[in-house]
């Protein structure tokens, strides 16, 4: 896998540049993991819905042929995008999802941090009375609310295009978190969203983003 670090740049660059890269690879192309970090944005999914940006401002929302609602994408965030064949990995787009929320569990177990799943609602959350407990969640504490108690940590939205993925996933790590509350963050009112610098964990966006990248490049290999 072809791994790049792209650093601090322009989302609607990268986004283009996926689209470039996918619509051009053929049966040999290498797959590629990118690794970026973007100047302030809002994204919207295809689903996404105006009414869930609560109020812009001056953060540009940006249209996307991503699934999911709207996200916010800042520095401090380490965002990974897998250019996959899943034709040729020998995995579907279900497997794929989990292997991606799976490269960030074990990023964050890897800094002491218990990460989980919550069913139909993509990404991973952390407890906010203790993110470094590891019991697991039994089903959702107020079934009116299932976020009750939990912050999301990692969002992911992804598109397939001729078998091939773009887009991908983010990872808070230490970011300015209040755009987020700009939002109905992933399309969810009240969702509290959380980095790994408010629970606590002091770990640089490069560090992370080299674990995260690890992670991924073992789970994603064919």
């Amino acid at each position: 896998m072809d791994l790049r670090n792209w650093g601090l740049v322009d989302y609607l660059g990268t986004y283009e540049a996926m689209q470039t890269f996918t619509a051009q690879r053929d049966e040999n192309t290498p797959d590629a993991l990118w690794l970026a970090e973007h100047p302030p944005v809002f994204t919207q999914g295809l689903a996404g819905l105006a009414g869930h940006v609560l109020n812009a401002g001056d953060i540009p929302v940006i249209a996307t042929n991503r699934g999911g609602q709207v996200t916010y994408h800042g520095p401090g965030q380490v965002m990974a995008y897998p250019l996959i064949d899943l034709k040729r990995a020998g995995y579907f787009v279900k497997e794929y999802v989990y292997k991606l929320e799976e490269a960030v569990i074990r990023t964050l177990a890897h800094l002491g941090v218990t990460g989980h799943r919550v069913g139909g609602a993509p990404g991973i959350y952390v407890r906010l009375d203790d993110p470094f407990a590891h019991t697991a969640l039994v089903g959702p504490a107020d079934p009116s609310d299932p976020f009750k108690g939990l912050g999301k940590i990692s969002a992911l939205g992804i598109k397939v295009s001729r078998h091939c993925t773009y887009h991908g996933l983010a990872l808070n790590v230490a970011m300015v978190l209040s755009p987020f509350e700009r939002i109905n963050p992933c399309g969810y009112a009240g969702l509290k969203t959380v980095d790994l610098s408010t629970i606590g964990v002091q770990v640089s966006w490069s560090e992370a983003s080299h674990l995260l990248s690890q992670k991924l490049m073992a789970l994603l290999a064919p």
